[in-house]
């Protein structure tokens, strides 16, 4: 199994854990507000048979993104985990080529994210604005990725959607990784209806693929009915082939252990073929961050 979703960190290193409390859309955070090593990662994955995991940024200082890939790295040295890093990068600057040649010194960079997540409730905003999907600059340099085989991990609400549907369709070399299958938040008719239509949207570009991650997020529990909710909508648009499992730790940890997170995406797939499963867990993750 890999998990294609978690994070390690010193709390030093990083802005919203060292300093005053910063809202998060994942809500009160005090019991991760400490650093959160390697090892302890292994030993919350240890009963889940985890083969590989890839690091996805965790927001350290812009101007950090380097140290950030340096520290994950040297902990893979280390611990042989992760096998696989998603970095941060400016997609704003006037000139992307810099940061990824920088970044490509590290030979487990494999994708890069910055989170362009904007919402109408001030506690979910994360970007400037809602559209950096449609901004030139941004789409350009996204495209940039493709010089290097990356992948742009995306992170948008269901509003934001078809913006990022252009966004991958301007940029068909690039794979895209659908961050927590869309953010479900506003779990009402309405809501759920927005969110569907905009998943069929990036669905219909075949360089998207959604991350099964997170999907407790907003509800702060594991709650198996809404995993398997979620899994199922999102197989159903995308196929198998194009869905990953990501356990978003330690976040998940505020509410959960990663045993009963993995049993709960178990049993929403338990319905699917072994193939199907294996592709879900393993197959669609090696893939798309190009894995040994």
């Amino acid at each position: 199994m890999i998990d294609a979703h978690f994070h390690i960190w010193r709390q030093a290193d990083l802005p919203w854990l060292s300093g005053p409390m910063q809202p998060r859309i994942f809500g009160p955070y005090e019991p991760i507000r400490r650093d959160y090593p390697i090892e302890e990662y292994l030993a919350d994955a240890a009963a889940a048979g985890i083969t590989g995991a890839v690091y996805v940024q965790a927001n350290w200082a812009p101007a950090r993104a380097l140290d950030e890939v340096r520290f994950v790295a040297e902990s893979a040295k280390r611990a042989g985990f992760p096998v696989g890093i998603v970095a941060y990068a400016d997609m704003l600057a006037e000139d992307i080529r810099p940061q990824c040649e920088a970044l490509a010194r590290e030979p487990s960079v494999r994708g890069v994210r910055m989170q362009i997540h904007w919402h109408e409730n001030p506690l979910y905003r994360f970007a400037s604005g809602p559209d950096l999907a449609r901004d030139p600059v941004l789409q350009r340099n996204v495209a940039r990725l493709a010089d290097h085989g990356w992948s742009f991990d995306l992170q948008v609400f269901a509003g934001q959607m078809a913006g990022a549907a252009e966004l991958a369709a301007a940029c068909p070399k690039v794979t895209f990784v659908l961050q927590h299958a869309g953010m479900l938040e506003d779990l009402s008719e309405a809501g759920i209806a927005e969110w569907r239509s905009g998943m069929m949207l990036l669905a219909k570009q075949p360089n998207v693929v959604s991350k099964l991650s997170g999907l407790g997020t907003f509800l702060r529990r594991n709650e198996p009915a809404h995993i398997a909710f979620i899994a199922r909508e999102t197989i159903a648009m995308f196929g198998a082939g194009r869905c990953l499992f990501g356990s978003n730790f330690p976040i998940e940890k505020l509410w959960t252990t990663y045993a009963e997170l993995i049993a709960a995406h178990r049993a929403a797939v338990a319905s699917l073929s072994e193939a199907e499963q294996a592709q879900i867990f393993a197959g669609a993750a090696r893939q798309t961050y190009k894995l040994t």
